[in-house]
């Protein structure tokens, strides 16, 4: 009754279409300020419409609705013209004279319906229970709203894109991605095609208290990740060196930057690297943030040697609130403490997933044989000598969809000691390989995190 009519032959969506007229019955109600009373008596007898309408109504006799009077509509089961539908609660109201009860007839146009009640409207639904379902879902970064449409659906793309917007008020612009699901290029930049709206994808998106702005067409952004990006932010601590290899446009680089980490952020991608930077600016992080262009296996050996001989500070001051009326302080505020540059990385972030792993060999004999400074040396910074420990890798990668999480654990294991030529194992101390998104029915994202291991780090490559 309150599904929209079938037309599975339109090719332009036609909105006026959409018309639908619901016989139903309401309670006038003679006096407005009876309205919230008749209200909650008629909704504890189970008599009241329960949509997404508002089910107080203007009188439907124009004289009525004139002087202000109102309605309720009734669930469809409630007849106008049989007592014996009505509950006991409606019947003292209109036995004493609170209301009427009248038909009413209730307009339903194309705004009432959803995307989803709308699209199973006009495509036609698959013929076998084992084929792709109407797509419900997108991934939306700023105003652009991104669809992965199977085969099937094609043909209706223009139609999917436009109600899709209809329905989303924040989405101007839907595109369609014309790679093969997965597949990926150098920068992790996809081909696409504009399905509705302008062509226009510079996006702005907001992210634990940072705000991003990008290129969607030039740069990887995905925003099904933000739960990731704030897990591992949330392991980093006020005055951590952090390692971002492939950051993009900053979704773990800026964040860290506002929690007073020192983060070497890097990107292969020249415009990954150009919204990198601005975002460190417009975000007012770079005094912690400094981003860099070129490849991520050199990136891990240079920055950890140029971080061992990099001595920077940044003190940190009391806020004060500074007034046109008060005078000026005589003498410049003492700061509160001052942030020491570790000279190890605490933590190396790889967010990469389809290749970060094969980066890991740049790990081996990192320390081994820096210039300038015998193994040895580096050693006395470590633990036992100080409270210092070596780098926590986080490493994204895929795996086949699995329910055994010991199997998919012991097979990233096994391919991070391939990598490494060192053994680990799920048993391994600060080892842990943690879920983070089915990306595929047979394909799911990991990050694998470790410490490490000395015998890597001083290995004489």
């Amino acid at each position: 009754m309150f599904a929209p009519p079938v037309n599975r032959a339109m090719k332009v969506l036609d909105r006026a279409f959409f018309q639908r007229t619901v016989p139903t019955s309401a309670a006038r109600i003679f006096n407005p300020r009876d309205i919230a009373r008749v209200r909650s008596a008629l909704d504890r007898g189970h008599d009241t419409l329960k949509t997404r309408l508002d089910s107080v109504r203007v009188d439907p006799e124009p004289a009525r609705a004139a002087k202000g009077e109102k309605c309720l509509i009734l669930k469809p089961e409630v007849l106008h013209n049989d007592r014996n539908t009505w509950s006991s609660n409606l019947q003292e109201l209109e036995q004493a004279g609170t209301v009427g009860v009248i038909p009413f007839e209730l307009q339903l146009d194309y705004d009432y319906f959803n995307y989803s009640e709308i699209t199973n409207a006009i495509i036609p639904p698959p013929e076998k229970k084992n084929e792709d379902e109407i797509p419900t879902g997108f991934t939306q970064a700023g105003h652009v709203a991104h669809l992965n449409l199977r085969e099937r659906y094609l043909p209706y793309k223009n139609l999917i894109a436009t109600v899709l917007a209809d329905k989303n008020p924040t989405v101007r612009t839907v595109i369609n991605k014309l790679d093969n699901v997965g597949s990926e290029n150098a920068y992790r930049t996809f081909q696409y095609e504009v399905l509705h709206g302008p062509d226009d994808l510079n996006v702005q998106v907001s992210e634990q208290g940072c705000v991003f702005n990008f290129d969607f067409a030039k740069v990887y952004w995905n925003t099904r990740l933000h739960t990731e990006h704030e897990r591992l932010c949330g392991l980093f601590k006020e005055g951590d060196a952090i390692c971002d290899v492939m950051a993009g446009v900053g979704p773990f680089a800026v964040p860290a930057g506002k929690k007073k980490c020192f983060v070497w952020a890097n990107d292969l991608n020249p415009d990954s690297y150009k919204h990198l930077d601005q975002n460190v600016k417009s975000n007012k992080v770079d005094s912690y943030v400094r981003a860099f262009n070129t490849d991520g296996a050199a990136f891990i050996r240079s920055s950890a040697v140029e971080l061992l001989n990099d001595a920077r500070s940044i003190p940190i001051y009391p806020k004060v609130k500074f007034s046109r009326s008060a005078p000026k302080a005589a003498e410049p505020p003492k700061p509160l403490r001052t942030l020491v540059q570790p000279r190890i990385f605490n933590h190396y972030v790889m967010n990469l997933p389809a290749s970060a792993i094969t980066f890991l060999p740049a790990f081996i004999g990192l320390y081994a044989n820096v210039p300038g400074m015998p193994a040895s040396e580096i050693r006395k910074l470590l633990a036992p000598h100080t409270d210092v420990k070596l780098p926590m890798i986080h490493v994204h990668c895929f795996s086949t969809k699995s329910k055994d999480d010991a199997a998919v654990s012991k097979s990233v294991c096994e391919e991070l000691s391939q990598q490494l030529g060192f053994e680990l194992t799920p048993e391994t101390p600060d080892l842990e390989v943690y879920h983070v998104r089915d990306v595929a029915p047979k394909k799911t994202m990991y990050c694998a995190s470790f410490r490490l291991p000395e015998e890597v780090a001083f290995r004489d490559a």
